[in-house]
């Protein structure tokens, strides 16, 4: 993986992390102001995301970008929000960081 693929996927990851925190906050205070920004935060999202496809292919950057916002929209439903895993839920975010980094592992070149 490229510095600029990681870079953009960072990216992507942030802007759906607060796209997400933004419908959270709707479904808490019902101003649909909210509902807008999340809008707005997707749109983008998904625009970095059209570039973090060609820099790394559709697999492999769907995949990784998935994975990484399943775990810091938990981190984030757990400290901000108070929302609580059950034990078979922490299991597949557990399978999920396996599968993430068995994604990114590094290649033999030639292999």
């Amino acid at each position: 993986m490229s510095g600029t693929f990681v870079f953009l996927l960072t990216g992507a990851s942030v802007i759906f992390i607060a796209a997400a925190t933004a419908t959270r906050a709707y479904i808490s205070s019902d101003n649909w102001l909210w509902v807008a920004l999340s809008l707005a935060l997707y749109v983008a999202g998904n625009l970095v995301m059209i570039r973090i496809m060609r820099e790394g292919g559709l697999g492999l950057a769907i995949s990784v970008s998935a994975i990484a916002q399943l775990i810091l929209v938990n981190v984030i439903a757990l400290t901000v929000f108070g929302e609580r895993l059950t034990n078979i839920q922490i299991g597949g975010v557990a399978l999920g960081i396996l599968a993430m980094a068995l994604m990114i592992w590094p290649q033999k070149v030639g292999a």
